[in-house]
């Protein structure tokens, strides 16, 4: 059988060492020896020997989701195996935490990370409750992340005199070192007139990078009845 299906990067291959590797732009392939971590449904295909089961965010971390609709559902994988990861056809991208490192991350752009790492949902400080996530996804410790982007992100550099603005609809995520607040660029007038649908962006602070996607939330289709 022929056909450019078949053709050499769309092959899988065997790991050569366990962990964490972009199979293509889409997805991540996790070479398991242990355990990994990953957010629910987000595994396509795998081989071994593994099991995968929900895992509990604790009861803060319930009552947060609940309240906001912010957080990550998970799910534990164990085992010994091969497993690929994707979320709708998503940019993925890798991002690799040294000790020492915190990562602040809205959680529909988490697909997977080692279980080295520590994930905690933390009030975003000065947000208020707001789109974007009053509560964010904390990443710290020592391992891989792998986050999606829906289109290539923008990686922009916060410095002490230049602060950035950026749409809470659009924000990936940003160094957890950088300070937050709310910035209102709309006066009352235009809001009443109408408004520029560009009325509250989330400020970062400090010394750091935030990154956005090129897009804002994708408003959800309606159902065919």
């Amino acid at each position: 059988m022929k056909s450019d299906i078949f053709a050499s990067e769309n092959m899988a291959q065997p790991a050569t060492v366990p962990g964490m590797t972009l199979q293509n732009a889409k997805s991540v392939k996790y070479a398991v020896n242990g355990e990994m971590h990953a957010r629910q449904g987000s595994m396509i295909a795998y081989r071994g020997n593994l099991q995968f089961e929900r895992k509990a965010q604790g009861i803060g971390g319930m009552l947060k989701r609940a309240v906001t609709g912010e957080g990550l559902p998970l799910m534990a994988v164990r085992g010994q195996g091969e497993a690929w990861f994707a979320h709708e056809a998503q940019n993925c991208f890798i991002v690799d935490l040294d000790q020492g490192d915190a990562l602040t991350v809205n959680g529909r752009n988490v697909l997977c990370f080692d279980a080295t790492l520590s994930y905690e949902i933390k009030m975003v400080k000065g947000a208020g409750m707001t789109g974007g996530g009053l509560f964010n996804s904390l990443f710290t410790g020592y391992g891989k992340l792998a986050v999606i982007c829906d289109g290539n992100p923008i990686v922009i550099p916060v410095t002490g005199n230049m602060p950035v603005y950026v749409d809470t609809d659009a924000v990936v995520g940003w160094s957890a070192q950088l300070s937050t607040s709310l910035h209102r660029s709309q006066s009352v007038g235009s809001m009443i007139r109408g408004g520029s649908g560009e009325a509250v962006q989330l400020v970062l602070q400090g010394e750091g990078f935030v990154i956005v996607r090129p897009s804002e939330l994708t408003q959800t289709k309606p159902t065919a009845n």
